[in-house]
């Protein structure tokens, strides 16, 4: 059953839909050059994926021959703009050992090519860039979501998006109390795809938010849980870093225009199902995005790189330790496989969407250690029911 209850914002409403850690800060670099590692692919690109790309870099290395993922994480829209541009990064960058630590490297003096960039949005949805040159491809994975969130000493449960739009647009003269505190709105710049994101459902110039720029998903949550007035703090991070970050914030329910009241990521405000975005009802979610050099066959043309984002898109085998699937569940993102709706484009109208081959009762099972009653679990498809005659992943799937 769903029920709708009024916030004591008065422009926003929220439902309650009955269904259904970071990783540590780097260490100083200690005269370690990246290029020494065993077979380094460089990336560069926004934080929001930091727990994902940590995870798979932890499996990576441990593989054999292992392979070590570099990361610089100044912003979303960076990435794709030093691929485009051929700009080099320098200073230091993070790597990540077998057991998930993570560590500093330092680059090269003259500047590292960049491999590939990673972000939650479209390319063209970035600053400087009109359109994605022919010889760079755009490769997809899963699905995250855009988590707008408060310290857990708040009394707020919800914001709609007109709320959204006084808020980040008016800041104190907004007059939607208790976010009138411009000190307490947290923010990120014009290259953060979240900053994007928020900026797309609001309708509030992603150059013109109000608040304090935290710079990177990570200081959001810093700054948004141990703001001094609980309940005149609000930021927006990725689904990833919100999950990570449960014991620190919480997220907000989320009511878009031309909806009667607000959802969750989630079935509710504790849940780690992912309802809401899987079936359409949570409106801030998108589909996470790999970009790297290509040949004129759309080939990527570094081999190294085209491994990497191969194991990500199932374009080439994963060595055994990495299971992309499980990694992308474990971080609070959803592979397409366990979507039952699906967008073209940034914040685009949705479309009913039945996968090729759909894990939907490996998703639940996986994230919340419970798959739903109607899921029955196999070894073979002979032991499955007419109505999910296919064994995918240890359950009777529909294809």
């Amino acid at each position: 059953m769903f029920g709708i209850v009024k916030s004591s914002t008065n422009l926003a409403l929220w439902c309650v839909v009955a269904a259904a850690s970071l990783a540590a800060a780097p260490a100083a670099a200690q005269g370690v050059d990246c290029a020494s590692l065993p077979n380094p692919v460089y990336g560069l690109g926004g934080s929001a994926q930091r727990p994902f790309i940590a995870r798979v870099a932890a499996r990576l290395a441990a593989a054999t021959p292992g392979m070590t993922v570099v990361h610089q994480a100044p912003g979303a829209c960076n990435g794709i703009n030093a691929i485009i541009a051929n700009t080099r990064i320098n200073g230091t960058a993070t790597y990540w050992l077998p057991d998930g630590s993570e560590r500093q490297c330092n680059l090269p003096v003259t500047g590292q090519a960049v491999d590939w960039a990673n972000m939650g949005n479209s390319a063209t949805n970035c600053p400087g860039v009109s359109t994605l040159p022919s010889d760079i491809g755009d490769f997809t994975t899963s699905v995250s979501s855009w988590n707008l969130i408060v310290p857990l000493a708040s009394s707020q449960q919800s914001i709609s998006a007109e709320a959204l739009y006084f808020v980040y647009g008016f800041g104190a003269q907004s007059q939607v109390a208790p976010w009138t505190d411009e000190s307490a709105l947290i923010r990120r710049d014009a290259n953060s795809a979240a900053a994007l994101f928020i900026s797309l459902a609001s309708g509030v110039p992603v150059d013109r938010q109000r608040g304090i720029d935290a710079r990177t998903n990570g200081n959001t949550v810093t700054l948004v849980a141990s703001a001094a007035n609980a309940n005149a703090a609000i930021g927006y991070v990725s689904g990833e870093v919100a999950d990570a970050n449960r014991a620190r914030v919480r997220t907000l329910a989320y009511q878009h225009f031309g909806q009667r009241c607000g959802y969750w990521p989630d079935s509710s405000a504790t849940a780690l199902d992912k309802r809401g975005v899987r079936e359409g009802t949570y409106w801030l979610w998108s589909v996470n995005h790999w970009f790297a050099r290509v040949d004129a066959r759309g080939q990527i043309a570094n081999p190294r790189t085209r491994d990497f984002i191969g194991f990500l898109t199932g374009a080439v085998a994963a060595p055994s330790t990495l299971n992309v699937i499980e990694a992308e569940i474990a971080t609070g993102n959803i592979p397409r496989c366990a979507m039952h709706v699906w967008r073209d484009g940034d914040l685009g109208p949705l479309y009913s969407l039945q996968p090729e081959e759909p894990c939907g009762c490996f998703f639940d099972f996986t994230a919340t250690g419970r798959a739903p009653s109607a899921c029955v679990s196999c070894a073979t498809s002979a032991t499955c029911p007419s109505t999910a005659p296919v064994c995918r992943r240890g359950y009777c799937e529909v294809l």
